[in-house]
């Protein structure tokens, strides 16, 4: 289901309230309000890499192909429930090939339908399989609030510490039990080099503490507009001799007029100061889908070549 201009917007004013469960800000409304209204500085490289996309990118055309996508039921040892994920399985997907897999993660406010209702990534998907411009690859979309009850919660409930901690517990789940499942229902190719991870807002924050910290699960990683969840840059980079040499790729994305762009700023700086390679594109949107499907677009092209 897609949920609505107004509903996206006041859940992403909980995005910047998230990080109580890495002990980095209070979660309250007023900060959330505080980091999304913060003054946006843009350095000289805070600047589109890459052209923006054709019009109609993320738009179902007449006459391309298109991937299905299915509901993916595994039990969580974390929640102790059975969790649903969506997956999409590319066009012509056959169960004797093997595929690489990418792990797409959710806002705050979203669950395993964000990125198909929302962000129309399968549409960005299939557009480019036909252009030849990405890989066949199967997507999984996971719920990353590891709670019994994963459903969005209400407003009332959407700062509260135990919501918060959920999507920083997802990262067992993940591991431990949505990983296997997949990589035991799918035909994939199921080694690092093949395994991406990216993820908008709290999902972005999410794909970089998750991606960073088990390079070998992932070889690929994004963070689109990555809300304060992120951890600090020490945290995120304690080896940066190893993640020279196992990443494949680290993307990061904002938009220029989003008020959370400091937080994908400090992980860029600190990328450049241990010289670890990585692309920094900087759109000119703010916190919103046009934002995410743009770089979706960008970072599938990339991944798994």
């Amino acid at each position: 289901m897609q949920p609505t201009k107004t509903l996206a917007t006041l859940a992403l004013l909980a995005l910047a309230t998230a990080a109580s469960a890495q002990g980095v800000e209070t979660v309250t409304p007023d900060r959330a309000r505080a980091n999304f209204g913060r003054p946006i500085t843009l350095a000289a490289d805070d600047v589109r890499a890459f052209p923006a996309p054709p019009a109609g990118f993320a738009d179902a055309r007449p006459g391309v192909a298109a991937g299905r996508v299915e509901d993916l039921s595994y039990a969580s040892g974390v929640t102790g429930t059975q969790r649903k994920a969506s997956v999409y399985l590319p066009p012509g997907y056959s169960a004797e090939k093997r595929y690489p897999v990418l792990y797409l993660l959710h806002g705050i406010g979203g669950n395993q339908h964000e990125w198909r209702g929302y962000v129309r990534a399968d549409a960005v998907l299939d557009n480019l399989i036909a252009d030849g411009k990405s890989l066949p690859m199967i997507v999984v979309m996971p719920n990353g609030r590891a709670l019994p009850d994963d459903t969005p919660p209400p407003a009332d409930r959407v700062f509260t510490p135990e919501h918060a901690s959920a999507f920083a517990k997802f990262e067992r789940d993940l591991l431990e039990f949505l990983i296997p499942a997949v990589d035991a229902k799918y035909p994939t190719l199921a080694d690092r080099g093949h395994r991406a991870i990216a993820g908008l807002s709290m999902g972005g924050g999410q794909a970089l503490n998750f991606g960073l910290a088990h390079l070998d699960t992932f070889a690929w990683v994004g963070g689109f507009s990555s809300a304060p969840n992120t951890k600090p840059a020490a945290a995120l980079l304690p080896d940066p001799a190893g993640v020279r040499r196992q990443l494949a790729l680290l993307y990061l994305s904002c938009g220029n007029k989003d008020g959370l762009i400091n937080v994908s700023q400090g992980v860029h700086q600190a990328l450049k100061q241990h010289e670890i390679p990585h692309l920094w594109n900087v759109d000119e949107h703010g916190h919103d889908r046009e934002s995410w499907a743009e770089n979706l677009y960008h970072f599938a092209q990339r991944l798994f070549r």
